[in-house]
């Protein structure tokens, strides 16, 4: 299995912007990361640094409950893993992505705030 690219998800990668989540906001890169097998944490970590570790152990549980994602303990080592059922929503999830991608511009646009908005936070 091929090492995770650190730049994996850029600053720019339109997931941020979907307005459709996975468990939480991190859960679909953590899903993406799993789609090539196990993965310890600190290999998640790489492509996923701007998570802090604190969330990045939020996103993980939270897609443990969602039965997406399999923790297995093998002495002092930890193993994440998609399941049979998180497996089944890469399909979804890339699609969701192609959307993302096609309508960039429209979600940039979407998420800048209305200048009313500005104005009231004092900007």
């Amino acid at each position: 299995m091929r090492p995770l690219d650190p730049q994996m998800f850029d600053e720019l990668c339109p997931s941020g912007l979907s307005p459709i989540r996975i468990g939480d906001k991190w859960g679909a890169l953590i899903v993406a990361c799993l789609a090539d097998g196990p993965r310890r944490y600190s290999e998640l970590r790489i492509p996923l640094a701007r998570i802090t570790p604190k969330v990045m152990t939020q996103s993980l549980r939270t897609l443990e409950r969602l039965g997406l994602v399999a923790r297995t303990v093998e002495g002092r080592q930890v193993t994440y893993e998609l399941t049979t059922l998180g497996y089944s929503i890469l399909v979804p999830l890339q699609a969701i992505c192609e959307w993302a991608q096609q309508h960039w511009d429209e979600l940039l646009d979407a998420a800048d705030p209305l200048p009313e908005e500005s104005t009231a936070l004092g900007a």
